[in-house]
């Protein structure tokens, strides 16, 4: 059985990967969200990610598909209490930035589709400079005092403003961020990298990076001459055009080789051996794409290994 990891300072316990709820009602149906659901947890995995806005950019969709997917998952298969569940506010159409009222209203109506009474996890989906820090704060410990939430975290968030969310949660005794969801892969390290890290590091917060394939182009698939059908095909194309993107490939297929493996699962556990991560995040539309994404968990890169990887992405 895979051993799970601390969420920070957080009594959260997940599985080294975190399975993104990206896909649950734009490329991947019901049905096929079922499966991959089934499939994840069946494997062990307990760490669901999705966000009220998924998947408001599909033609005819209006954001919460993947919460409302997952949340009839979840009764149908009576296991809430075996998995922690994270999703996050700002995005919605219906529930749009960060003040008090709406990250109170957009909580309640998450909560609704993931027919669940508490949120283990809840992210800032993308921070708004103009809501002054205190209000947002002010307004996440209310929910945490309600018991409609576990945690709190940040995503696409700066340095500056987590630092002074940190220091107005510690000042007054209010809940505290205890995890961070950057944007950080092999081919996008400057994202995270530097002083956000550093912030994370110095103050105990857990990383769960997304894009943690770089939209495909870590599994491999990407390669000169070849055409991708995906969604994500002309973000994740576009490193084979550069240098570095070529250097990372190389790398990643000389060690998938050594240790008879998926490039996908060798990307995933760089991320994952990287200072702060405690879970990449990864998407599955079908179930043939999970053990690539599994593996990582019973993968462990030496030292020369993680060095040359990290040469190469430089």
């Amino acid at each position: 059985m895979t051993a799970l990891r601390k969420l920070g300072s957080s009594d959260l316990q997940v599985f080294p990967l975190a399975l993104g709820g990206n896909v649950f009602g734009w490329t991947a149906d019901e049905a096929a969200s079922f499966a991959v659901l089934d499939a994840y947890t069946a494997a062990g995995g307990n760490f669901l990610d999705t966000a009220d806005s998924y998947s408001a950019w599909v033609d005819g969709n209006s954001g919460g598909e993947s919460e409302t997917i997952i949340g009839k998952w979840l009764a149908s298969r009576g296991n809430r209490d075996d998995v922690v569940i994270a999703t996050k506010v700002s995005q919605h159409p219906d529930y749009q930035g960060l003040t008090a009222a709406n990250i109170k209203a957009a909580a309640d109506a998450s909560l609704r589709r993931l027919g669940t009474d508490r949120i283990d996890l809840y992210y800032t989906h993308f921070d708004k400079p103009e809501v002054p820090v205190e209000e947002i704060i002010g307004a996440l410990d209310e929910l945490v005092k309600a018991g409609k939430v576990r945690q709190i975290a940040a995503s696409n968030i700066s340095p500056e403003r987590l630092s002074a969310s940190l220091a107005f949660s510690d000042r007054e005794g209010l809940a505290r961020y205890v995890a961070l969801q950057p944007h950080y892969n092999l081919v996008s390290r400057d994202t995270y990298e530097g002083a956000l890290r550093d912030l994370a590091e110095r103050e105990g917060l857990a990383a769960v990076p997304y894009y943690a394939l770089a939209s495909g182009f870590l599994t491999g698939k990407y390669r000169p001459g070849t055409t991708v059908d995906s969604a994500r095909a002309a973000g994740a194309g576009k490193h084979l055009d550069t240098e570095r993107g070529r250097r990372v490939l190389t790398a990643l297929d000389e060690t998938a080789a050594a240790h008879g493996v998926p490039v996908a699962t060798v990307a995933l556990a760089w991320l994952a051996a990287q200072p702060t991560v405690a879970a990449p995040l990864a998407s599955a539309r079908t179930t043939d794409q999970l053990p690539d994404l599994l593996a990582l968990a019973e993968l462990e890169l030496t030292d020369a290994e993680l060095d040359a990887l990290t040469e190469a992405s430089a």
